[in-house]
């Protein structure tokens, strides 16, 4: 049974913003002896098994899921201070989400398939031209 997780895209403002740091993680990832796109956590996923059989991280932007990676593997990592940390590696590919309210928290959490937002069609995030307040009132009216 596939799990995903989810986790907040801490001082990302839209879709673009995390699609750039992305990006730039993954190009200075290509000097490296392992070119592959990492996002270190503190705890390995306990779940790890249901989450390499097709689950994603989706990504919480501006108080909703926003977007979704592929995790391809998980592996052991230190951060850039020497501490050990789990690693999960991410499919480079950014897929957007529809956008699904949820609360700010801490870590990660797990994410049932059917609970799991679908993928954008033809994506057009229109909240990157609204102000910021004004798109999460129609979020939360379910208009955007």
């Amino acid at each position: 049974m596939t799990v995903h997780l989810i986790k907040l895209a801490v001082g990302i403002e839209n879709f673009s913003g995390l699609a750039e740091r992305q990006a730039h993680r993954l190009a200075e990832a290509a000097g490296s002896n392992e070119p592959k796109l990492r996002h270190l956590t503190r705890s390995t996923p306990r779940r790890a098994d249901e989450l390499l059989d097709g689950g994603s991280i989706y990504w919480v932007i501006k108080r909703a899921i926003r977007a979704r990676q592929r995790v391809l593997d998980i592996d052991q990592s230190v951060n850039h201070k020497g501490m050990p940390r789990c690693a999960l590696i991410l499919d480079p590919e950014l897929v957007p989400v529809r956008a699904q309210p949820c609360r700010s928290f801490q870590g990660w959490r797990y994410l049932a398939e059917k609970d799991a937002p679908l993928d954008v069609i033809g994506f057009q995030d229109d909240a990157d031209e609204l102000p910021a307040e004004m798109a999460e009132e129609l979020r939360e009216l379910g208009l955007l």
